[in-house]
């Protein structure tokens, strides 16, 4: 090789062209394997799953589980792919949802910012404070802080503005994240309930006789335990509400349910509506204590907003609607039509 050859074949760092070549080779192989790792598609048996991270899993043992449950091929892919990126400290444990399509990049990516699968659960309205109990311990997911059910232990661990915890959370559906405790979902539950609470206790109607939005509340319960019809919520509101102002008992069927406890068998009998309870509402004078059950919007501002009428009474139908009566009277007639001979309507 001529010297100007031998000259040109090397560089001023002592490379020589085939060096170069090689570099240049493995600079486009890593470039094109980089693309092929970050686009790597999870694999997926349905249209979507859920990975679970458990606290203090590194990265290989994520990768390990992630190739055991066949989500990618080889088991060193992801850690890889995040400890080039310098992620293998900042993945957090927590359930994700995988999604059709999801790249091994977006699944880091997710575990990295904690952008964690979403569960759900739902209180109904009507439903006690010991239905609100179950359905939280029937949750795997939910982590069980709550060991008595006792509601006035409930209200001093939640912190509750009130000695008694029943009735004291808004039914709707709740979004929460593995091992979310039971306590934090309730408490979430009683601030929405204040919230909703608060609001309509603002534009209340006039001359109502509550004290204060607790009064409000227990009504609500009532009446949300007694009819399932937004259309005959504020008449009931107004039934009740005209009855306490003349000083007549609310002699509520649900209220003496709620005051017999375990002992409501289905049926109610003259003995069970003689008996002294403080929630049996035919022998008591006025609201009874609590609240009831869990009362819904429609029926907070029910108590709040009541139907102007002259009704004092009111029977079902049957069909879950209510015949509505001025006169003791037309109650007891229509009690006869639709309670004692509902052949005859």
């Amino acid at each position: 090789m001529s010297g100007w050859l031998a000259k040109l074949s090397k560089c001023k760092w002592g490379f020589t062209v085939s060096g170069l070549a090689l570099f240049g080779f493995l600079l486009i192989f890593g470039l094109l394997s980089w693309n092929k790792l970050s686009n790597y598609r999870i694999i997926l048996e349905e249209t979507a799953e859920i990975f679970t991270v458990n606290p203090g899993d590194p990265v290989s043992t994520i990768s390990n589980n992630l190739a055991a449950e066949g989500k990618i091929s080889h088991p060193y892919l992801m850690s890889i792919y995040a400890r080039l990126r310098g992620f293998e400290k900042s993945i957090q444990e927590g359930e994700y949802l995988l999604e059709t399509e999801i790249t091994l990049a977006e699944l880091v990516e997710k575990m990295v910012d904690g952008d964690k699968f979403q569960q759900r659960i739902t209180f109904l309205e009507g439903w006690s404070l010991s239905q609100v109990l179950a359905e939280l311990r029937s949750k795997s997911s939910i982590t069980q802080e709550i060991d008595n059910s006792d509601p006035t232990h409930i209200a001093q661990l939640l912190g509750l503005n009130v000695s008694n915890a029943e009735g004291m959370f808004f039914p709707d559906t709740y979004f929460f994240t593995r091992n979310t405790s039971d306590i934090e979902i309730l408490k979430r539950a009683n601030a929405k309930l204040n919230e909703v609470l608060e609001s309509l206790w603002r534009v209340k109607g006039d001359g109502l006789p509550f004290s204060d939005p607790y009064e409000a509340l227990i009504l609500a319960s009532i009446i949300e335990k007694e009819s399932g019809l937004n259309t005959e919520r504020s008449e009931i509101s107004g039934v009740f509400l005209r009855r306490l102002a003349l000083g007549m008992r609310l002699q509520s069927d649900p209220t003496v349910i709620y005051g017999m406890g375990s002992k409501y068998k289905g049926n109610i009998t003259k003995q069970d509506l003689a008996e002294v309870t403080t929630y049996n509402t035919y022998r008591i004078n006025g609201l009874p204590p609590t609240p009831i059950s869990l009362a819904g919007k429609s029926s907070i501002s029910a108590s709040l907003n009541p139907a102007s009428s002259n009704f004092l009474y009111f029977v079902s139908r049957g069909d879950g609607s209510h015949y509505f009566s001025e006169t003791l009277s037309e109650h007891n007639a229509a009690v006869n039509k639709y309670q004692r001979n509902p052949k005859s309507q």
